[in-house]
């Protein structure tokens, strides 16, 4: 069995959650799909999107050098960081000359890649979670299990029963209205008392230097306009070429995520406030080799609307955290491997290659046809499981001889008719584990055929 369905294996025994979650994700799904048909214009605006971004990697160089020379026009300072461990230095670094002792942070999936947050830790400065999933989840000690719905995996009575032991609210309250009030007058306290606010970046816009961050709580606001430093971490792949082009991404961004118009903040930030400082930490953390791999190099379009997660049956099914890494669903299972095959070759394996993500990506990522190549891309670098090699080896022999098969076809009827259920169903039968068998029929679909195309 894979890495990822072992992990899986604990989500999927609570029933009731799994199958919760699956229909949660689904209502968002048909949300997304309403709006999209509310558009006429839908397909071309992903169409637009996709040759913007196939535009963009391909000059990605000149238009970072563009970004960061007009970024530096508009007075903020910017970073360039070769890996995670780059990033998080050069971030504490920036804490560290302030002597800044508590931070508040917006939605960032990149800092949660480069674990900034236990770095943070680790050098006494405190790190508060803004946005309200994310701290729910910061709460419970947990990593997001997805990449715009951080805590779609907790229910309410969970989230009660967890702010009553934190917050003190009463015990056993469910309302969603009393909860966030409570939540919302704690992080109120953490907003006033930071002296720092760290936010990710949607998109950045090489023709101007600024960029944008999107949220629906407007944490990120807030986050940045009460203490004196904002320091905005952003993978390279953010950057878009013109202001012109924003307006596209930013439709089809809150359509795909969530299934809204558009998203309730999206928050412009063109040089530091005044009084303040800005500092940009461009990121590559292996991006760079992914823009090499004509293979996956299209995943580096990927605009984070998390429409592949909410679509994808296994994702659905078996929950963020069974993938262990921050970026899940079918893009993680792209991006992820190209850092480390080894550890996550797993991951291209949990995909029904139903080709949904693709039908969904706001920016037309092939995710089916990729994630296919990964499964080659495994092979033969010589990471499939053993017993899998070996089931795909036995497999390969037995359907490149066309009697052999038809042998084997015939002896496995035979067999599953006559064979006790106890033998049937023992553990060498994985498949059997979670579903019936098909009843065997009694003869072969070849012969079948053979035999109404005699009649005919």
């Amino acid at each position: 069995m894979s890495a990822h369905a072992v992990a899986a294996a604990e989500f999927v025994a609570n029933g009731s959650r799994a199958a919760w979650h699956d229909q949660a994700l689904w209502f968002i799904r048909a949300k997304r799909d309403n709006q999209a048909r509310s558009l006429p214009e839908w397909e071309h605006l992903r169409e637009l999107a996709s040759q913007v971004k196939l535009h963009t990697m391909s000059n990605l160089a000149g238009l970072l050098e563009q970004f960061d020379e007009n970024a530096r026009r508009l007075g903020a300072r910017v970073h360039w960081a070769r890996d995670a461990a780059e990033h998080n230095a050069i971030i504490h670094g920036l804490l560290a000359e302030r002597s800044v002792r508590r931070v508040v942070k917006s939605k960032s999936m990149l800092t949660e890649e480069c674990g900034l947050n236990p770095y943070l830790e680790r050098h006494g400065i405190e790190v508060t979670d803004t946005d309200l999933g994310e701290w729910i989840v910061q709460l419970r000690d947990e990593a997001p299990s997805h990449i715009v719905l951080p805590a779609i995996h907790i229910k309410k009575e969970e989230v009660g029963a967890l702010f009553h032991d934190r917050l003190g609210t009463a015990a056993g309250a469910t309302d969603p209205k009393y909860l966030a009030e409570a939540a919302r007058q704690r992080l109120r306290q953490k907003f006033l008392a930071a002296e720092a606010g760290i936010t990710g970046v949607n998109f950045a816009i090489a023709e101007t230097g600024g960029f944008v961050v999107c949220t629906n709580e407007g944490n990120a606001d807030l986050g940045t306009s009460l203490p004196p430093l904002h320091i905005a971490a952003m993978g390279i792949e953010k950057i878009i070429p013109r202001a012109a082009d924003l307006g596209v991404f930013l439709r089809l961004l809150g359509r795909s995520a969530t299934g809204q118009p558009i998203t309730a903040y999206s928050s412009h930030f063109h040089g530091p406030r005044p009084g303040g400082e800005l500092h940009i930490v461009l990121v590559d953390n292996g991006r760079s080799s992914l823009l090499g791999s004509e293979d996956f190099r299209r995943s580096l379009n990927c605009i984070r609307c998390g429409a592949c997660l909410n679509t994808c049956p296994v994702f659905r099914r078996s929950g963020g955290h069974s993938y262990g890494v921050t970026v899940a669903g079918p893009i993680g299972s792209i991006i992820n491997p190209a850092r480390d095959a080894a550890e996550h070759g797993s991951l291209p394996y949990a995909c029904s290659l139903c080709g949904s993500c693709s039908d969904v990506c706001p920016v037309k990522i092939d995710l089916h046809n990729q994630l296919l190549t990964w499964r080659r891309e495994i092979v033969a670098r010589g990471l499939l499981a053993p017993a899998k090699r070996t089931m795909m080896r036995a497999a390969s022999f037995v359907l490149r001889r066309s009697w052999l098969y038809r042998a084997a076809g015939a002896a496995a009827r035979t067999a599953l008719r006559i064979s006790p259920r106890w033998l049937v169903y023992s553990r060498l039968n994985l498949w059997g584990r979670q579903r019936e068998l098909p009843e065997p029929p009694a003869k072969s679909f070849r012969a079948w055929y053979d035999e109404h195309q005699e009649g005919r």
